[in-house]
């Protein structure tokens, strides 16, 4: 069964020469050679710049001291190490950070930095589409329309903007900021697996970007044919975006439910590679007032989870502009955390990062849709 979406048409490309930057290894050996090296060359200066772009953060060509002057001239006149452009960046009180970045005109996503989180480090969240087809109930990224996949390329670069912003290159430096990635902003990464798992071999590269895959979480919201699959591919941390406990309610707040429900997405779940103590899933439930957050669902949750090595992230509703929720009290939230806590499953609170400047969880949303990357396309174009 295809589960990917077929989204390789892309008529939004930038015009002008093509970054390198964050390019996967085999597409810049690729380049190389349509530069007229031979294979065995290309495949050696295809390492050495990912080396100097992805491990030392590289914008130019002229510092890579281990190319030939002649090869880094060309180079330079065919190509360029540019990161896609910020069309905005904000900064929440909380030191949050959020970036809306330009991949082409017309396609913009949100990449989200949240500090201090656990004992030391951060994470960055990251997307994987542009716009949604899931319409979770709850999610406002779910109210945007499908613009397209994000390439690979475009993934990492949302990384390398942030490690730009942080002053943390090379990727050997001690007490890093940014510590964690998380594949939970927008878009549904089982919809864009291949995309999806080369970005984590970059990402995880020692000689890139070099952040482990035990420290690389990707959360669906129950692609379930796609999620044994992803651990066998990517070795990464697994996340249910889970959210009710019957698949009536599930059918409502997360419709993929409908093709593939709670029994469909355990067993999934249950052939997940490696799972352990120490590799356990963690399920996102989001608190919605009077929706999912009795004392009787907290029980059937622990059900649910029985015999998983797991753990419960509780999300307290992040409000967006016309939502039909509202978030549940707080001490409803400690009292339903208290039955599963009791049960043997860790299930901290997540305190809401960066809620002033839209950047919490469930409220990234960019300006880009069809109909406006159409327009833009044209107005980048000049086309009246």
């Amino acid at each position: 069964m295809t589960i990917s979406l077929d989204l390789s048409r892309r008529p939004d490309q930038p015009q002008g020469p093509k970054s390198l930057s964050g390019m996967p290894l085999p597409a810049l050996k690729a380049e190389l050679e349509a530069l007229g090296l031979a294979p065995k060359q290309a495949g050696m200066r295809a390492k050495q710049v990912r080396r100097w772009n992805q491990f030392f953060g590289a914008t130019g060509f002229e510092g890579m001291t281990d190319i030939g002057k002649e090869l880094r001239a060309e180079l330079a006149e065919r190509f360029t190490l540019d990161r896609p452009e910020i069309a905005d960046h904000q900064v929440s009180r909380d030191g949050t950070q959020k970036w809306l970045t330009r991949f082409a005109p017309g396609v913009e996503g949100e990449s989200v930095y949240i500090p201090d989180v656990g004992m030391n480090g951060g994470a960055l969240c990251v997307s994987s589409q542009v716009g949604c087809t899931l319409n979770c109930t709850f999610c406002h990224t779910g109210t945007q329309a499908l613009v397209r996949n994000l390439t690979a390329q475009e993934i990492t670069a949302q990384v390398m903007i942030a490690r730009d912003a942080l002053g943390e290159w090379p990727s050997s430096a001690e007490d890093r900021r940014l510590t964690n990635i998380v594949f939970m902003g927008m878009g549904e990464p089982l919809y864009n697996l291949d995309n999806v798992a080369d970005a984590i071999d970059m990402i995880s590269d020692g000689d890139g970007l070099s952040i482990g895959r035990r420290r690389i979480t990707v959360s669906t919201a129950g692609v379930a044919p796609k999620i044994p699959e992803l651990g066998a591919r990517t070795n990464a941390m697994l996340a249910i975006s889970l959210h009710a406990t019957n698949n009536d309610l599930r059918n409502e707040l997360v419709p993929i439910n409908r093709k593939y429900d709670l029994q469909t997405l355990f067993e999934a779940i249950r052939a997940y590679p490696g799972l352990g103590n120490s590799r356990r899933v963690t399920f996102e439930y989001v608190m919605l007032k009077g929706i999912n957050d009795t004392p009787a669902e907290a029980r059937d949750l622990v059900r649910l989870l029985k015999g998983l090595p797991a753990k419960l992230n509780l999300i307290p509703f992040n409000p967006w502009p016309g939502s039909p929720y509202e978030c549940s009290d707080w001490d409803t939230i400690e009292a339903f955390a208290e039955i599963v806590n009791r049960a043997g499953y860790a299930s901290p609170i997540r305190t809401p990062r960066g809620r002033d400047i839209f950047a919490a969880c469930g409220q990234l949303r960019s300006e880009s849709v069809k109909k406006s990357a159409a327009e833009k396309r044209r107005e980048a174009l000049g086309i009246e």
